[in-house]
């Protein structure tokens, strides 16, 4: 870790104290966590003290931590019908409308709210984030208040991910249409979603109607052992030797 990430992180926790819940340096990244209660007053002093400076929000957003770490890809081999993403019920929360994340916990925050800061006084980045308690129904405070930047990225994590942005002034759909059922960045929304809409000439405006869309089996990527790859790995091989 360089030295400059070194004095940020004292820095941090000099001034934040007991308010950070955890802060982790990796990849030549600082992220703290910090409770929804505590978020403004952390968002407040990240911006105004001389130390940190950290006056631009340049991003915000949404994430789904349900299954966390867990993939779909991983594979060594393919079936004849390809692979079920989308159609069967999967540990990695791919379901179908109506089902349930089957290793879902309630006591494990689900939903969290990712703010990108950065210092122009000390050329320095942070990521702030904070879950919301609820899983069933997330609430983070807003931040607009501290950053009037983020009023557009509060939209659309409320909008593709269903988290509520207490004190938002306009708190509405962003990107989905406003009859849109769910949050599609959600991992438990199908993947064919719940509703399609086309417009009706009869009645003369645009109608929704349940998706008649059949299920995708989608192929993962497979890695392969063949003599379609066995040359190109020999010939490198070969030139491995050689320069050795």
């Amino acid at each position: 870790m360089s030295k400059k990430l070194q004095n940020l992180s004292e820095a941090l926790q000099a001034i934040l104290a007991s308010q950070i819940q955890t802060i982790v340096l990796d990849c030549n990244e600082i992220t703290i966590e910090v409770a929804p209660e505590n978020l403004i007053s952390v968002a407040m002093a990240l911006r105004d003290h001389d130390d940190l400076a950290f006056e631009q929000l340049i991003d915000l957003c949404g994430v789904d931590y349900s299954n966390y770490g867990k993939t779909e890809w991983a594979t060594g081999a393919a079936s004849t019908t390809g692979f079920s993403r989308g159609i069967d019920p999967a540990d990695t929360g791919r379901l179908r409308f109506g089902d349930e994340l089957a290793s879902e916990n309630n006591e494990i925050p689900r939903f969290a709210s990712v703010i990108h800061l950065i210092s122009y006084r000390h050329n320095h980045r942070l990521r702030l984030r904070t879950f919301a308690k609820d899983n069933q129904f997330p609430v983070v405070p807003s931040v607009i208040e501290v950053w009037n930047s983020a009023n557009w990225y509060e939209r659309e994590a409320f909008d593709l991910f269903g988290i509520v942005y207490e004190n938002h002034p306009d708190l509405r759909r962003i990107l989905t249409d406003y009859g849109f059922v769910g949050h599609p960045f959600r991992k438990d929304f199908p993947l064919i979603g719940n509703v399609q809409m086309r417009y009706d000439p009869e009645q003369q405006r645009v109608i929704y109607e349940p998706v008649d869309i059949e299920p995708r089996v989608l192929v993962p990527r497979v890695i392969r052992h063949d003599n379609r790859y066995l040359h190109a790995q020999n010939e490198q091989n070969k030139e491995g030797a050689t320069d050795a």
